[in-house]
């Protein structure tokens, strides 16, 4: 499983020094864009170089205890679900054992050579590694 760590700065917080909620939304961006460096695929060279993108179609997020200035968070990525052209990745926020926050992301392999997006089918390849990090249910 991908993890992504990071340390909330001063900035995140609102004026009560919680983090303030449309940070887990960035957070999510981010933490996607580290699972994706992680399992090969670069966002920056897949868009520079082969003009694919990743933009969200859904987001969601769920927050449960909050978290504040200096605190050390951990998000743990997972593939729930993958479609022909749209994958579903989730997103756990961890304080040490702490849940903090559950999120999801909805986005579609998308094509920008053209001028105007389309969503295109994942390579096999890509669909290959997403199954390796697929999300396994507890039951």
């Amino acid at each position: 499983m991908p993890k992504h760590t990071f340390k909330v700065e001063w900035g995140d917080t609102d004026a009560a020094g919680i983090v303030f909620y449309p940070n887990y939304y960035r957070w999510m961006d981010n933490s996607t864009h580290a699972f994706f460096e992680t399992i090969g695929y670069s966002s920056v060279v897949l868009f520079e170089e082969d003009r694919m993108g990743l933009p969200i179609l859904e987001a969601n997020c769920r927050f449960f205890t909050p978290s504040f200035f200096g605190n050390r968070i951990e998000v743990t990525s997972e593939i729930a679900e993958v479609k022909d052209k749209v994958f579903r990745i989730e997103h756990t926020f961890r304080r040490g054992e702490t849940l903090l926050a559950q999120g999801y992301e909805v986005r579609a392999w998308t094509d920008f050579s053209n001028g105007k997006p389309k969503a295109q089918p994942i390579p096999d390849e890509l669909r290959e590694k997403f199954m390796h990090h697929l999300k396994q249910e507890i039951s």
